[in-house]
């Protein structure tokens, strides 16, 4: 490389990482004080305030206070995505996606913690669980998602979700045990990525059974009172 082009690509380079380091202080400032005091409760002002930049720069990166609650989970969700995308073909499409969910708990722990403490990562999904409007939002956000993976599922079988209600089926019982791993996890005591991969691993693995299985214990019949001798 000549020393014109490195001098060329550097200052690029360099606002990329600067734009990066705004980006994930901002981020990092709104989940803080979203946790803290509140999600309605906590303006932008503050935010920006808290970074030293102004609201301007915090619009650059985020459309809406809301936008900034969901953009780590809308970078754990595009991870998925881009793993379940990538699942060989071979693979039924329950295994695909629990292998995809597994291999974005592996790496995903790593990126999230470049912006923020995991431990903080978990305040905010228990902020949003108790936010009647953000509740409300994760939820249609969820039923997008959920659209998306069996769009995904179908187009991997070849199928038509029209036609065929496997895909949809497939991926809200999928679904259903993530919101309740999610659930366990932010009510927990282990913050760890770990914990959560455990957490998922384990209750994915007791979907078939629970499906598939009769849950009920077999009842031993009585044994008859032999009837007393006449004397």
């Amino acid at each position: 490389m000549t020393d014109a082009r490195r001098a060329a690509e550097q200052p690029t380079g360099l606002r990329e990482r600067k734009k990066r380091h705004t980006r994930d202080a901002l981020l990092h400032a709104a989940l803080d004080l979203f946790t803290t005091q509140g999600y309605d409760a906590t303006t932008i002002d503050e935010i920006v305030d808290a970074v030293e930049v102004s609201q301007r720069t915090f619009f650059r990166y985020f459309a809406s206070k809301e936008e900034a609650v969901f953009s780590l989970q809308e970078m754990i969700e595009s991870h998925f995505l881009s793993e379940l995308r990538q699942r060989p073909a071979a693979e039924a499409p329950f295994e695909a996606m629990r292998s995809a969910v597994l291999c974005t708990w592996n790496s995903i722990g790593e990126a999230i913690e470049e912006i923020v403490t995991v431990e903080l990562h978990m305040r905010t999904y228990r902020m949003i669980e108790s936010t009647p409007c953000l509740l409300a939002a994760h939820l249609r956000r969820s039923f997008d998602l959920e659209t998306e993976i069996a769009e995904v599922i179908a187009g991997r079988e070849g199928l038509d979700m029209l036609t065929d209600p496997r895909p949809r089926v497939a991926v809200a019982a999928f679904s259903g045990v993530m919101r309740v791993t999610g659930q366990l996890w932010g009510q927990g005591r282990d913050t760890s990525m770990e914990s959560l991969r455990t957490l998922t691993e384990d209750y994915l693995d007791q979907l078939a059974p629970a499906l598939a299985g009769n849950w009920r214990t077999p009842v031993e019949p009585a044994t008859a009172t032999p009837a007393p001798s006449a004397g």
